[in-house]
């Protein structure tokens, strides 16, 4: 019976220090780093930093993490890749994480995720107004002081308003092009019809709870294949449990050192 007892006991012990180890996990402030190189070799060449965050859920954007992202320098662009909120987090959080990640660049930019209108449509659209932000919704828009570029964003599928079509308009295929989607199942949709030069994606969490190279999802990564970068990112926040297991929580910074087009 005693070593029963025992068992239990470090059996126990055991499992609340990994769900502790776990939570403690989910609560990071990983700022990862992504260099992309498309200068072609020319003279004319220019710097593009983006910063981007998903999947912020519950989290709080506080000033360590904003520190941290300062010590990359300064940011031209600002994206929240979607699920900014879910149901039961109070809009006033809301609020104060867009109006802390707005301050970081020139622009901010914003796609709908699957559980943000949980929190209401309404009142995520006046934040952003109030912040001087764009919501892409199903559309494209140039980049402030670099007419180079274009960035474009859609709806996310579980809205059922989803239009790549809409998106592309008037976009003009010369130009470099981000490409921003909530869920990385649109980014086949996306290359099916156009040659996006970044494309980013949140939702999946990296899995969330990974055993080894085992999870629900594929861990998130940067990759680059030619011309083209692809990020899936693990996401800042969580869903469901407040735990992270072998896929930690990141957000993003990535500098594109790029050659300038004719007449810019």
């Amino acid at each position: 019976m005693k070593r029963l007892l025992k068992g239990t006991g470090i059996f126990t012990l055991a499992v609340s220090g990994m769900a502790f180890w776990m939570f403690m996990t989910a609560r990071q402030r990983n700022v990862r780093l992504h260099i992309m190189d498309i200068a072609g070799g020319t003279h004319r060449q220019k710097n593009l930093s983006v910063f981007f965050i998903s999947d912020i859920h519950r989290r709080v954007i506080d000033n360590r993490l904003i520190k941290k992202i300062k010590k990359h320098g300064d940011v031209d662009v600002v994206i929240i890749g979607g699920d900014l909120a879910e149901n039961g987090v109070p809009i006033k959080r809301v609020q104060q994480n867009v109006e802390k990640l707005a301050a970081l660049g020139k622009a901010v930019y914003y796609i709908w995720g699957n559980n943000d209108r949980e929190v209401g449509e309404g009142a995520i659209r006046q934040i952003f107004e109030a912040c001087h932000g764009h919501i892409l919704d199903n559309e494209n828009a140039l980049i402030p002081g670099h007419p180079d570029w274009i960035i474009a964003g859609t709806d996310d599928p579980s809205s059922k308003n989803v239009d790549i079509n809409a998106a592309l308009r008037g976009l003009d295929p010369d130009k470099y092009s981000l490409w921003v989607t909530h869920t990385p199942s649109l980014f086949r949709k996306v290359r099916e019809q156009t040659n996006p030069t970044v494309l980013l994606a949140g939702h999946t969490h990296g899995g969330q709870i990974r055993l080894g190279p085992f999870g629900l999802q594929d861990k998130g990564a940067f990759t680059i294949h030619g011309q083209t970068a692809q990020l899936i990112s693990n996401g800042y926040g969580t869903s469901i449990l407040p735990l992270r297991f072998g896929a930690p929580p990141e957000c993003h910074i990535l500098h594109i050192h790029y050659g300038l087009k004719d007449g810019n």
